[in-house]
Parts: C-alpha cells; sequence; structure tokens
C-alpha cells in the first residue's frame, strides 16, 4: 500500500463522491470504507450502491452509514440488476446531491483508494473530463496472483474492443476512474445501455463521441483475497454484443 498524494487545497476540499456498487463484498466493504476516509480528502463522501446482497453486505454498508454520518451513504436496491444500472443508479444521485466529481471503483479493494487523490489531482491539472486508473499504460500492474484466464480474458476484450470502436485507451474495461460532473451530465446517463460490465465500455465510448479527454494513469491492480467475482456468462455476451450496438447507436456525436 502506497502512500496518497497530498493535494493542495483548496483540490484536497473538492466535492467528491466514489459511487461503489456492491453484491456479496461483505468482507470487503468496511475495510474500503475506511481507507477511502483515511485519505487526506475532507470533501469526500461514499455512495455504497447495494443489490440486496443476501450475505449482509447492505447491513455492514448501513452501520457504516450510522458511524459516519455526512461521510456514507447507502442506497438500498431491489435486487441484482447488473453493474452497470448500480452505476447509473449511483452516479445520478451522486450528481442530485451537487458532486462536482465522481469517482468509480470496485468493492473487492482490486482499485488501491490510496491512488484517489492522484487521479483527482490529473484530472484538476488536465483539461480531462475523466481519468482512468489503468492496468495497460507503462508503469501499470497487475497482481501475480490474478488467473492466467482473467488476464487473458481482460487482453481479449481489449483488443476486440479497440477493432470495432478505435478508441484510444489502452484500458477500455477500466472501472476505476474519476469523472468531472459536467462531463457525465454532458453524456447523460439515460443513454447509458448497458446493463453489466460492458457499462465502462460504453462510457468510455459515450466520452470520446462528445469530445472529452481521456487520460489514463497508471495503478497496480490487486487480485481479490475475498468473495467472488460476479462475471458471468451472461455478462459476458453482454460485453461482447455491446460494441455492435454501439457502434450503430452512438456512431454520431448526439445521437
Amino acid at each position: 500500500m502506497t502512500n496518497p498524494v497530498e493535494l493542495p487545497s483548496p483540490w484536497r476540499d473538492a466535492r467528491l463522491t466514489v459511487v461503489v456498487p456492491t453484491y456479496n463484498e461483505v468482507d470487503n466493504v468496511a475495510l474500503l470504507v475506511e481507507r477511502l476516509l483515511a485519505l487526506p480528502m475532507p470533501g469526500l463522501h461514499v455512495l455504497i450502491a447495494d443489490d440486496n446482497s443476501p450475505d449482509g453486505t447492505g447491513e455492514v454498508a448501513d452501520k457504516l452509514g450510522v458511524e459516519n454520518p455526512g461521510r456514507v451513504t447507502v442506497v438500498h436496491r431491489a435486487g441484482k440488476e447488473g453493474l452497470g444500472r448500480a452505476y447509473v443508479d449511483g452516479i445520478g444521485r451522486a450528481l442530485d446531491a451537487g458532486a462536482e466529481f465522481v469517482a468509480q471503483m470496485d468493492a473487492d479493494l482490486s482499485h488501491p483508494p490510496e491512488a484517489l487523490p492522484g487521479l483527482l489531482g490529473t484530472l484538476l491539472s488536465t483539461r480531462a473530463g475523466v481519468v482512468i486508473g489503468s492496468r495497460y499504460v507503462p508503469g501499470g500492474q497487475l497482481d501475480e496472483n490474478w488467473p492466467l484466464y482473467r488476464r487473458a480474458l481482460s487482453g481479449w476484450a481489449n483488443f476486440y474492443v479497440h477493432t470495432l470502436l478505435n478508441v484510444r485507451i489502452r484500458d477500455l474495461t477500466a472501472g476505476f476512474k474519476v469523472w468531472r460532473a459536467d462531463v457525465l451530465r454532458d453524456i447523460g446517463l439515460d443513454r447509458v445501455q448497458s446493463n453489466g460490465y460492458s457499462f465502462q465500455v460504453e462510457m468510455h465510448y459515450l466520452a470520446t463521441q462528445f469530445g472529452h479527454t481521456i487520460i489514463e494513469v497508471p495503478i497496480r491492480f490487486e487480485e481479490r483475497t475475498s468473495g467472488a467475482s460476479k462475471m458471468t456468462a451472461k455478462t459476458k455476451i453482454e460485453s461482447a454484443v455491446m460494441p455492435f450496438r454501439l457502434r450503430w447507436k452512438h456512431r454520431a456525436k448526439g445521437e
């Protein structure tokens, strides 16, 4: 674990909401929130969108909300509708609550919370609309324990989407990033079709279609130590089909 970057004032006080979708992450969510709230960012707020986890994640999240009033909000969703729907719900609520910046990250501790100040600092010091914590730019790393089949699947997915959509991002499937609120409003969450992991690709594609700059900064991606991956056959099929749908529906800005 590396020490977080110390941002200068007023950057460190920016209203940043970190949206964290959860489903069966009872062993991870408390530690993630602890590490997020320990960052030198007093304006950071955590929004947990739980899809009615049967393992008690929602109850743990509620306790975190009570223990950290004003800094942790919990949204209880009706059921497991997919990562994309959880993000659309959480991001929409963050924007309605007045967030200046919105971060996305997984609940399984694969994304290092300590990298968040650096991502926000890069966003604020450039014209970027979104900054991605990337596994595949120089300096980016993958945990040595990440299974070979996951490496192969991730590499193939990025190659496949690059070929179809011609988007100049190395880590197109990345789930760790910080957005400017006005960029998210410009894209329009009502345009987003994805339910599963293809949400990440769709958001990156829409950002480029609307002329927003995307910057990638290296991170170390860790393998989860608790819980199980939520990647299913259904989400894999959606991820394979979505690039074709994107080419057709969003082939021109504003469609």
